[in-house]
């Protein structure tokens, strides 16, 4: 067969099988594999890793995109020299997500603006981006889905659906009181995800107040049993993350 003939057949197959990124390379691989005298095998990995980087891409910006975080504030933007408090080796250690695969908690613990949040969807982020199934939830929404759930008869798959994710951030427990009966609904998810799942939770309130919020304290206690069983607690104090540039113009 002619050259140019199995050039066009080779293009037109790429086409029909909807390799876009080799169909589009295509041209350029062949003309340096023949400059540089590659092989076929070595012209046929240059090319699919053009395929393969863009479905890469996509699926990890598919991830974050499922992971609803509330905002796209990563690593790099926290500033650990105003927050002090903060190990950066330790969260350092967490983008490595050992704690992930040793099916481990993280608990931000602090007062209001101090950054935990912002920690928290970082980690999410990084966690997303390598194709971790990962969703990021206030616990105040988590509930009235559950009690919903609970409502129209579907609570096992609502139950379900959330076990399902290898990291599942909840948001500000604490800002709200949570009642006996959607307390109990929030122990069954974490009972469900006890040594199967890591979660990452975000809290204003001493543990010793959670009695306080979930309102009954064997509850209480049943579910920080199963949080702080395999868990790191992350400690933050100091002025609030989210007034640091308004501090800074005041010293000035």
């Amino acid at each position: 067969m002619n050259p140019s003939t199995n050039y066009q057949q080779l293009l037109r197959n790429l086409q029909y099988l909807k390799l876009k990124q080799m169909t589009l390379h295509l041209n350029e691989v062949v003309d340096f594999g023949v400059q540089n005298q590659m092989s076929f095998i070595d012209m046929l990995i240059k090319l699919t890793n053009y395929e393969i980087d863009v479905r890469e891409q996509n699926m990890m910006q598919s991830m974050v995109k499922v992971a609803a975080f509330p905002h796209m504030k990563e690593i790099k933007d926290f500033d650990f020299t105003f927050q002090t408090s903060v190990n950066q080796q330790q969260i350092q250690d967490f983008l490595t997500f050992r704690f992930i695969e040793e099916n481990e908690n993280i608990v931000f613990l602090g007062p209001s603006g101090v950054g935990k949040t912002h920690l928290a969807t970082a980690i999410g982020i990084a966690a997303a981006k390598k194709r971790t199934s990962t969703y990021f939830i206030k616990c105040h929404e988590l509930i009235q889905n559950l009690r919903r759930a609970r409502l129209e008869n579907r609570l096992v798959a609502r139950l379900k659906h959330y076990t399902k994710y290898k990291l599942l951030i909840i948001d500000e427990i604490g800002y709200l009181p949570i009642d006996q009966e959607d307390a109990k609904l929030f122990f069954q998810l974490i009972d469900m995800r006890y040594e199967k799942r890591s979660t990452i939770l975000t809290t204003n309130v001493n543990f010793k107040a959670w009695d306080e919020v979930f309102q009954e304290p064997k509850l209480a206690n049943a579910i920080l049993d199963r949080i702080l069983h395999h868990a790191k607690v992350v400690t933050m104090v100091g002025n609030s993350y989210r007034l640091k540039d308004h501090l800074a113009q005041e010293n000035k």
